[in-house]
């Protein structure tokens, strides 16, 4: 009876960490992405955005921080320049968090930054709180490659937010 239950355990065990190995993503280059022009959406919505920059993050940075996130249905936000090297914005071991506009989502499954200059940044983690959606975080602790959009797709199919050409 005891060697069935651990064989039944052990399984339960090996199964368990199998599915969960295969939903960790690693933040990607996504040379496709393209912003929307969201000036025409009527609807407003507030997002709540924390970011948190890692303590192996230089110990400032000048560089350029953009953010964009959305939904499976086409719904982009746009928050352009984020820094602000005199407020002391990302700063290594700290937390910055913006009240950001823009149009309504449902369940945001993107979200990319986009870093311009020669500092480099290290983001650890990116959560984002919005009215219509449960609160997402997105794992990046990694460096942000320069002059791309970098980070995460978990839509199901393609946004309309990415193009194919």
């Amino acid at each position: 009876m005891i060697k069935r239950l651990t064989f039944l355990l052990l399984l339960a065990f090996i199964f368990t960490f199998s599915q969960a190995d295969s939903s960790i993503s690693q933040p990607q280059p996504q040379s496709s992405f393209k912003l929307q022009d969201t000036q025409n959406n009527v609807r407003s919505c507030s997002f709540t955005v924390s970011i948190t920059t890692s303590c192996s993050s230089p110990r400032y940075t000048r560089d350029q921080i953009s953010l964009s996130f959305g939904d499976a249905y086409g719904n982009q936000v746009y928050a352009p320049r984020l820094d602000d090297p005199s407020s002391r914005t990302f700063e290594r071991c700290s937390r910055d968090t913006f009240e950001i506009y823009g149009p309504c989502t449902y369940q945001i499954c993107y979200l990319y930054l986009y870093r311009s200059g020669y500092d480099g940044w290290k983001p650890e983690t990116v959560q984002v709180y919005g009215y219509n959606t449960k609160s997402v975080s997105f794992y990046y602790n990694t460096f942000i490659p320069n002059d791309v959009w970098f980070g995460f797709n978990h839509c199901n199919g393609v946004s309309s937010a990415l193009s194919t050409s």
